[in-house]
């Protein structure tokens, strides 16, 4: 028996002359099945006649398959692929046909996988290890696509050029064209013992854990790219690239507008009268904050460099902080009393309405939209 990189003679498989009809070649298939299928015969011979028998029946029932199995391979001028179709596709636009088989390997697609982040994260940024569910390469054949030990065999359909070259006639005589080979599929080889555990595809999919670098400054929408990191290619062709498309989640306190972090603080009226000082959490550390005396409501106390880093560049943007003043609604007595004493003492004007102050009033919106 032949090894596995060469192919014997479909006749001689069969064992039929060449000028066998088709009713011939059926009826040799079938006795030599029953002979050497699996089923019936388990020796391993058996098994590598039954394929051999097999492919060899798939090119000899095809009457395409066959008249270019007995023509062999068709030289052109010189030994080389060339025809009246070349020339037709160099003069009218026909260029940039492949030439020779094409490679099993190619470059694996881009994978997308979302990530979210919470804003505190956002400020300096962070790492995470994402586990992603891509093609891989296979590890039983290492992308070869066949069993370990095997290789893939020339096509006896093309010769290995992957092509099928036909000669049609045409008003300025017979024109040689060129066509993929079905058989091979334009590999110019077969997998003749395709590997069990990726089919024969030379790669398989499986879950994998990335370290990630996630930035500061980034926000929702924003895609980062990491070469190389996406699915493996067909019979362990070169990665795609990964794409992380980030999402920041909510938070209740803090809210962003660039750089900046925003935020809404309640001050009580007796310490927007007289000023007070406090200290809050914030997402990156506690937080100093001044409330100077007569603070109005709307006003926004900006902190600077405590706001999130900038994404391309150094620096940070800034908190701004937007004051409520609340106003007491229940009071006792003596409350209600000294607040009377205070406003006889003032003698306030009763309220009316006040120049129109641009400022003051894109303020008071942002206030109530919320920035």
């Amino acid at each position: 028996m032949r090894n596995n990189t060469e192919l014997a003679d479909h006749y001689e498989v069969l064992g039929v002359d060449r000028s066998a009809t088709p009713d011939d070649i059926k009826k040799a298939y079938r006795r030599l099945a029953r002979e050497l299928h699996p089923d019936v015969n388990p020796s391993a011979d058996a098994s590598e006649r039954f394929k051999s028998v097999t492919h060899a029946y798939d090119v000899l029932s095809d009457p395409q398959q066959r008249q270019q199995y007995d023509l062999g391979p068709q030289p052109g001028f010189g030994g080389a692929n060339f025809g009246f179709g070349d020339i037709f596709e160099t003069f009218f636009g026909g260029g940039g046909r492949q030439s020779g088989p094409r490679s099993r390997r190619e470059r694996g697609q881009d994978a997308l996988v979302r990530v979210e982040i919470d804003l505190d994260e956002v400020i300096f940024g962070t790492k995470r290890d994402l586990e992603v569910n891509t093609a891989v390469l296979c590890e039983t054949c290492q992308g070869s696509c066949c069993l370990p030990g095997t290789s893939p065999v020339t096509c006896d359909i093309c010769q290995g050029t992957g092509q099928i070259q036909r000669t049609m006639r045409s008003l300025l005589g017979n024109v040689m064209t060129s066509n993929p080979c079905g058989t091979c599929r334009g590999y110019g080889t077969i997998i003749a013992n395709p590997c069990v555990t990726c089919a024969g595809q030379g790669r398989v999919r499986a879950s994998r854990t990335i370290p990630v670098d996630i930035p500061a400054g980034v926000e929702t929408g924003i895609r980062l790219q990491m070469p190389g990191q996406g699915e493996v290619g067909p019979a362990g062709g070169p990665n795609g690239d990964l794409f992380l498309e980030m999402k920041v989640r909510h938070h209740e306190t803090f809210s962003r507008n660039g750089d900046d972090l925003l935020a809404t603080i309640e001050v009580q009226m007796t310490d927007a009268i007289l000023g007070t000082t406090t200290t809050l959490k914030g997402l990156d550390g506690d937080v100093a904050v001044e409330i100077k005396p007569g603070m109005q409501s709307a006003e926004v106390i900006t902190i600077r460099d405590r706001g999130i880093t900038h994404l391309r560049g150094s620096g940070r943007g800034d908190l701004k902080i937007g004051v409520q003043v609340m106003t007491p609604t229940k009071l006792n007595g003596k409350e209600l009393e000294l607040i009377r004493q205070l406003a006889a003492a003032r003698k306030q004007q009763p309220p009316h309405f006040a120049h129109f102050q641009q400022g003051l009033f894109t303020k008071l919106r942002d206030r109530f939209l919320g920035f």
